[in-house]
C-alpha cells in the first residue's frame, strides 16, 4: 500500500465539523475501495484541505471522495516519510 496526501482547494470557510463529516463520510466508504484515510486537515480561510491515506492507488483515492461529494483536486502519492 501506498500513502496518499489528497489536496482540495476551493472549500473555504470549512468548519471542524464539516471537516470532521467529510472525514466520516470517506471512512464510511473506504473498505470498499481498499482505502485508509488517517487524518484530514484544513485551512479555512484558504479554502485548502489536506487528506492523508493508504491506498492501493490514486485512482483508489478518487473514487472514494467521488462517492462521498468533495472531489479531490490532487492527489500526491507519499513514498517516503521521516
Amino acid at each position: 500500500m501506498t500513502r496518499f496526501m489528497d489536496v482540495h482547494h476551493g472549500m473555504q470557510g470549512i468548519t471542524a465539523d464539516q471537516l470532521l463529516e467529510a472525514h466520516r463520510a470517506d471512512l464510511a466508504v473506504e473498505g470498499e475501495e481498499g482505502v485508509h484515510f488517517e487524518r484530514a486537515w484544513a485551512d479555512p480561510e484558504s479554502g485548502t484541505v489536506y487528506c492523508l491515506s493508504e491506498a492501493p492507488s490514486a485512482d483508489a483515492v478518487l473514487r472514494v471522495h467521488e462517492r462521498t461529494g468533495h472531489m479531490a483536486d490532487e492527489i500526491h502519492p507519499v513514498p517516503l516519510t521521516v
